[in-house]
């Protein structure tokens, strides 16, 4: 049990290295442990079951700036895979609002 515990907490931050230069979550404003705890799982489960879509929302957004479709693909590839990753991450994690994993764009933006 312990060794488990040291790798998820290793995991955990070697995870949130690559998002140190990123933005603060959204669930990070809330005020209070409760309203933290809600907002980090509501924006796990958004992401965890929403990252998906970034493979078909990318390149359309591209495509609207007037960029180059295909690079909106790879970028919707990699953003599909690190949001739902880490949206797997604020699920399993959201008891721990202390430990945070900044997301590219605050991760799946549903409007």
């Amino acid at each position: 049990m312990k060794k488990i515990l040291i790798v998820l907490l290793v995991g955990v931050m070697m995870a949130s290295l690559p998002g140190l230069g990123y933005a603060a979550s959204p669930w990070t404003q809330e005020v209070g442990y409760t309203n933290q705890m809600k907002g980090k799982l509501d924006f796990g489960v958004k992401n965890l079951l929403g990252g998906w879509t970034e493979i078909f929302r990318s390149p359309m957004r591209a495509h609207e700036g007037k960029t180059c479709p295909i690079r909106g693909t790879g970028i919707g590839i990699v953003n599909a895979v690190v949001y739902t990753v880490g949206g797997a991450l604020h699920t399993v994690t959201f008891p721990f609002t202390f430990i945070d994993i900044p997301l590219p764009n605050n991760g799946v933006q549903l409007d």
